[in-house]
Order: C-alpha cells, then sequence, then structure tokens
C-alpha cells in the first residue's frame, strides 16, 4: 500500500518558499489528479499556508478566492482528498496533487468537476 505524502514543518515551509505565487491572491495553480487512474479531478488554487498545510498533514487544503479563505477540501462532506504524491511545474507556479479520494470531489456531487463536454453546453 502507498503512504500518504507527509512532510516535517520545516521541510514543507522550504519546498513552499521556493514557488512563485503570483496569482490572484498570492496563490499558484493546482490540478488535483486522481492518483491511480490519472483523471482531472479539479482544478483550484493554493496560497503558502494551503501548500504547507497540505504538504504536512497529507489532506489537501486549498485557497478559495471566492471566500479568501484556506479550506480543508472534504471538510463539510466527508470526501476528503489523500494527497499520494505532488509535482511542481517548470515556473514554480502550478502544481499537481495527486490523491485518493474519499468520495466525490466536486461540489455537485460528481466524481470530477470536468463532466461538461462541449456538446452540452449549448443546450
Amino acid at each position: 500500500m502507498v503512504k500518504m505524502l507527509t512532510l516535517s514543518s520545516e521541510e514543507a515551509k522550504s519546498i513552499a518558499s521556493k514557488l512563485r505565487y503570483r496569482y490572484e491572491g498570492g496563490t499558484i495553480i493546482v490540478v488535483v489528479q486522481d492518483y491511480d487512474s490519472r483523471e482531472v479531478l479539479m482544478a483550484a488554487h493554493m496560497n503558502e499556508e494551503a501548500l504547507i498545510k497540505t504538504l504536512v498533514t497529507g489532506y489537501l487544503h486549498l485557497w478559495s478566492l471566492s471566500r479568501r479563505e484556506l479550506w480543508l477540501k472534504g471538510e463539510s462532506s466527508g470526501n476528503y482528498q489523500l494527497v499520494m504524491d505532488l509535482v511542481v511545474d517548470c515556473d514554480y507556479d502550478s502544481v499537481i496533487v495527486k490523491v485518493r479520494s474519499l468520495g466525490p470531489i466536486c461540489h455537485t456531487g460528481n466524481r470530477s468537476c470536468f463532466f461538461r463536454n462541449l456538446n452540452n453546453l449549448n443546450k
């Protein structure tokens, strides 16, 4: 069995300090991907605090641009996202977080937030 990704606070802070938080509200872009199937589940934002909490706890934390607050994904639904791996892009301003989901990730109840194809948008 693969272990969740967890780091010490010092390791997490060191990694977080290397990223470029250049998007809205001092964030990086996060693509959340299923660890096993590689399906893209959602896109979101993280600030430095959310990244550190994610790396230390092994649970996906994000920054809500609309509410302007840190949130633990799954806190209200119970559909937590267990972080298995994290990959940083070449510009240090976005990451892929590979997770094992404890339920649907989308607030609509869908497994993925990406469930609308182009043919359904005009109906």
